[in-house]
């Protein structure tokens, strides 16, 4: 049984398929981070500057924006600096606070997107009712409920692998994640299994609730022409990014849970980054593209700046 101290390392097997061609895979990595910052940011500030967003769907959206920054910087910068280090190590605690804040980001973004269901839910299926029930409180309390709820899955579930020693080093992957380590304990992990199922039911809770959600929006926007036309514009782009955030958490949680540990590493680790990269780089071009408002308040202000420069 190893005792957990700061000098306790654990060894990233995942980095080994990046041994021969580090600096390539860095260039690469820095560039998609750079530009997943630089393509959230630029939503985020066009939502906060300007009024004509000051409205429900688009503070959600915001929100979601700013949890795929917390994504991205929980992944990234450590992931560069492995891939300029010379050995595949991680400490202890360094390993705790990464899946720590990878997990937050996941949680948060399930709740965000199930409450965004509901707001298009309302905004479709109530439209009369949608200013009364979509008030300012209502939305800042939703938004609150997502970071607080979330936050308080992950001290638990920190707590719970926290107390566990650890016999073994080696985590087969290229980033710290919880059932890995749990995996590399001495003890039995019944409680982390049980608390696993617990996270689990109420995930699949939300899923469910959002499934419900789009057979009434897509029922009541089959009824017209005008509301088809809003559900492509508003809500596909949303349904775009659960299934694209569904299928990529899948993979993660089959591979967590059942991939071996010696077959195709290369795919594996494909697999497990698709989680941490593909949704934070796409969401925002996703909703950038397909709703007109932000798509022209962009281009408008990129005239302006390319004008201005000229």
């Amino acid at each position: 049984m190893e005792n957990v101290t700061e000098e306790f390392m654990f060894v990233l097997n995942g980095l080994n398929e990046t041994a021969t061609k580090k600096h390539i895979y860095f260039g690469f990595v820095l560039t998609a981070y750079l530009f997943t910052v630089f393509v959230n940011s630029t939503l985020i500030l066009t939502i906060f500057l300007e009024k004509v967003f000051h409205e429900p769907m688009y503070f959600f959206l915001c929100n979601l924006c700013i949890n795929a920054i917390l994504g991205a910087n929980s992944f990234y910068p450590r992931f560069l600096f492995d891939l300029l280090s010379k050995v595949n190590q991680i400490s202890y605690y360094e390993c705790l606070i990464q899946v720590c804040f990878i997990f937050y980001y996941i949680f948060c973004e399930y709740t965000s997107l199930t409450v965004m269901a509901y707001d298009r839910f309302v905004a479709v299926c109530k439209p009369l009712e949608y200013h009364s029930v979509m008030t300012p409180q209502r939305v800042l309390y939703l938004l609150l409920f997502t970071w607080l709820f979330s936050l308080t899955e992950i001290i638990i579930g920190a707590l719970l692998t926290g107390r566990l020693p650890m016999c073994g080093r080696h985590i087969a992957k290229i980033y710290c994640s919880n059932w890995p380590l749990v995996k590399l304990s001495c003890v039995d992990s019944i409680g982390n299994n049980i608390y696993g199922y617990v996270l689990m039911f109420i995930h699949v809770s939300e899923a469910i609730l959002i499934i419900i959600s789009y057979v009434f929006i897509i029922r009541t926007s089959l009824r017209s022409k005008s509301g088809w036309v809003k559900f492509m514009q508003t809500c596909l782009p949303h349904l775009i990014t659960l299934i694209n955030f569904n299928v990529a958490l899948l993979f993660d949680v089959l591979d967590a849970r059942f991939g071996s540990t010696q077959k195709l590493q290369a795919i594996r680790n494909f697999l497990a980054v698709e989680l941490l990269i593909v949704p934070p780089l796409l969401n925002p071009l996703i909703y950038g593209i397909t709703l007109t408002k932000i798509r022209n308040r962009i281009i408008k202000v990129c005239k302006h700046r390319i004008k201005a420069v000229g």
